[in-house]
């Protein structure tokens, strides 16, 4: 069921993600960082995403965590030496600079995850399809590829597992000798279906004329109001960048981190742009449990009874 964030019209939520996608490259500050993952977090929990989080959580931290090892080891910038490794200095600039693109890393993941669940295929090809179909098609296939070549390969493993190919089992030259049989299936499976694709949306005539669209969102006070909100409280943050604050300078040596009024205006922007989704999710949340309690004033107790009840029959 769309409620809260996820029922808004898709031209705001599209702008939210951006300005997020935006913040994350431009402010490269440790705390604006850390409050959008925060804000992110905060979103996935409030629309029940805490498990899909989870399972992909040690794969993004895996992968961020692999910058910010790697970082201080193939860069020697920096003036503060703290010790040498195979006669190459690791720098304290180079290790938080590392941790930093670690933080933008895992806040991009983190973004993605709730752009997925907010913003459908059927609203992306809502916003673009009547301007640019092809487009927005091939942006489609594209994003769709990468966990549909995982449901695939995972499929063709199970099946593959009863003639005794295996990638889990044997010596390495084995292991490396079913893993190109396993992918040579896996592309020659997806190359036939995308050509069959591509026949049939010939045959349908796609892309002959100007896609119609059927508009099932409907932009109402509620949008106008957040759309205006998220526009004015981006401004803050994106005028208080191209002034110079909310960067962080690391090389070539290490700056401490001035903070003044300047970037408590822009930080008080940057939270209320991430927030109000939040807000929104959790007055929806508390709508529906107080309609609940007013629904039923004496459910629990009336529960509770009727259990005492049983219990005194039996």
């Amino acid at each position: 069921m769309n409620s809260g964030f996820r029922s808004m019209h898709p031209s705001v939520a599209l702008l939210y993600y951006a300005g997020l996608l935006l913040f994350a490259a431009l402010l490269f500050h440790p705390l604006f960082l850390v409050t959008e993952i925060a804000g992110l977090l905060g979103l996935l929990l409030l629309q029940g995403q805490g498990r899909k989080l989870l399972r992909g959580l040690p794969f993004y931290l895996l992968m961020a965590g692999s910058v910010a090892v790697i970082n201080p080891l193939f860069s020697h910038r920096g003036s503060h030496i703290l010790f040498y490794f195979m006669d190459q200095p690791i720098t304290l600039e180079a290790v938080f600079y590392g941790l930093m693109m670690m933080t933008v890393l895992l806040t991009i993941f983190i973004l993605f995850i709730s752009y997925n669940y907010t913003v459908t295929a059927d609203k992306f090809m809502y916003l673009f399809a009547g301007v640019a179909p092809k487009t927005a098609l091939l942006t489609l296939m594209t994003i769709r590829f990468v966990p549909l070549f995982q449901r695939r390969l995972r499929q063709i493993s199970l099946i593959q597992q009863i003639r005794g190919i295996d990638v889990s089992k044997g010596k390495l030259r084995k292991r490396m000798r079913d893993g190109m049989t396993l992918l040579k299936v896996l592309l020659t499976w997806s190359l036939e279906e995308a050509l069959q694709t591509a026949d049939s949306m010939k045959a349908r005539g796609y892309g002959i004329r100007k896609r119609s669209v059927y508009g099932i969102y409907r932009f109402d006070r509620q949008d106008k109001t957040v759309l205006a909100l998220l526009s004015l409280s981006g401004i803050i943050p994106l005028f208080g960048w191209l002034q110079g604050y909310g960067i962080f300078e690391i090389y070539p040596r290490m700056k401490p981190m001035a903070w003044g009024s300047g970037e408590a205006v822009m930080y008080a922007g940057f939270c209320l742009f991430v927030g109000i989704p939040l807000w929104l999710e959790g007055k929806e949340k508390w709508l529906w449990r107080s309609s609940r309690r007013k629904d039923f004033p004496s459910g629990i107790p009336m529960q509770r009874e009727t259990r005492s009840m049983s219990s005194h029959l039996r």
